[in-house]
């Protein structure tokens, strides 16, 4: 028993300087280095004044809204994937494609065009965009149903928005 408090003692004590000769080493803090800032080439502010169109971004919305195709297939070839695409919105997926190319338009327009107003990117603009889509698309079934599409599909927007954090 006595040999065992005797190890564990010279453990510690041999802990002790060890720690104490690293601290002793170090003269101060860490110091932190700073990264030079990077500035964006002409080809980056080029494509981010691109992107600030409202027109550019509702109309590649749109684009995409129509091209979306969720049946897609990993097994498939680039090729087969075209094909497949281009038959399911031929024949089946035509009505789908024109509403998902319609709410891409609208959402993307509409938010485009608040954040402008406000000079702000946040959550707000979301909300606002998701009730002027909702509501137009909902319009059709009265003044009831465009209410409900409002809060509905704001909510749904506001929900994605805070799941993939795009706003501080």
């Amino acid at each position: 028993m006595a040999s065992e408090s005797d190890q564990t003692s010279s453990t510690s004590a041999n802990d002790s300087p060890d720690q104490t000769s690293s601290t002793s080493s170090n003269n101060g803090p860490p110091v932190n280095k700073i990264e030079p800032l990077k500035l964006p080439t002409f080809e980056e502010i080029r494509g981010q004044e691109m992107w600030n169109n409202c027109a550019v971004r509702s109309v590649f919305s749109g684009v995409l809204g129509a091209l979306d195709n969720p049946l897609m297939q990993e097994q498939m070839t680039a090729r087969q994937q075209f094909i497949y695409t281009a038959k399911q919105m031929g024949s089946r997926s035509w009505g789908s494609a024109k509403a998902f190319a319609i709410m891409g338009l609208i959402f993307s327009g509409v938010e485009c065009a608040v954040e402008k107003a406000r000079a702000k990117h946040d959550t707000t603009n979301t909300a606002v965009a998701g009730c002027v889509t909702g509501g137009t698309l909902s319009a059709r079934g009265g003044p009831k149903a465009a209410c409900f599409g409002c809060a509905g599909f704001a909510t749904f927007s506001v929900l994605i928005e805070k799941f993939l954090d795009r706003h501080d």
